[in-house]
């Protein structure tokens, strides 16, 4: 795909249907985590990163989640010389597509961001790919910054293929941060700028309606 094919309609049109059987899974909540960080009274910011397809998505699902101070779209995985969206969008940087979330842990918790990242934001089955997105640069991953973030994520996923609440394996990687590189600004809160490119109505206002419907504790208008 070349850069911006993403914004084709044929494409878009061509994984609609794909998309919305995906979104048909999207209306049975996930368990909550078994291994979870405790909601704490210190309201010192901390970040999680993450990725899971093209990060338009992503950032605006968690645009739209109470306790989050703010969401970047970025990249992960790779060199700082190559967190460049031409150069990340060959597939050979090492780079994933992410999001870093900066949340307020006095408001929501490591493994309810984990739960709605594999509830409404992405399909973790997917390897190398998410709708009509294909490349490492789409892969999901859990980029952890610390030891419990590590032992939160894989509990997480082990938990859920144990339930078997997807229908085939988990493919997310978890994987230590080394580094987050925002994107570049025409990047940045793309699906609130460009509410009526197909792409993101296709592809990303049904994951903000699905965190609506099954998380509304968590919802907030952005």
């Amino acid at each position: 795909m070349s850069s911006f094919c993403r914004s084709s309609l044929l494409w878009v049109l061509v994984f609609a249907s794909m998309i919305a059987c995906a979104g048909e899974r999207s209306g049975i909540p996930l368990p909550a985590p078994q291994v979870d960080a405790s909601i704490g009274a210190a309201k010192t910011p901390q970040a999680a990163v993450l990725s899971g397809g093209c990060f338009w998505g992503i950032q605006a699902v968690f645009q739209h989640v109470k306790g989050v101070i703010r969401a970047t779209s970025g990249y992960s995985g790779g060199e700082q010389k190559t967190a460049q969206y031409e150069m990340v969008s060959t597939g050979d940087t090492g780079h994933a597509e992410s999001v870093q979330i900066t949340y307020d842990p006095s408001q929501i918790t490591y493994g309810q961001i984990l739960r709605i990242f594999f509830s409404v934001a992405h399909d973790p089955t997917q390897l190398n790919r998410q709708g009509p997105d294909e490349g490492p640069q789409y892969r999901s991953a859990i980029f952890y910054g610390d030891n419990e973030q590590k032992k939160i994520a894989e509990a997480y996923i082990a938990q859920l293929d144990r339930a078997k609440v997807f229908p085939a394996p988990i493919a997310t990687q978890v994987v230590a941060l080394k580094g987050f590189y925002p994107a570049e600004s025409y990047h940045q809160d793309y699906a609130a700028l460009h509410p009526y490119n197909p792409y993101i109505v296709y592809n990303d206002a049904p994951k903000v309606a699905h965190l609506r419907e099954q998380f509304p504790d968590f919802y907030r208008d952005k």
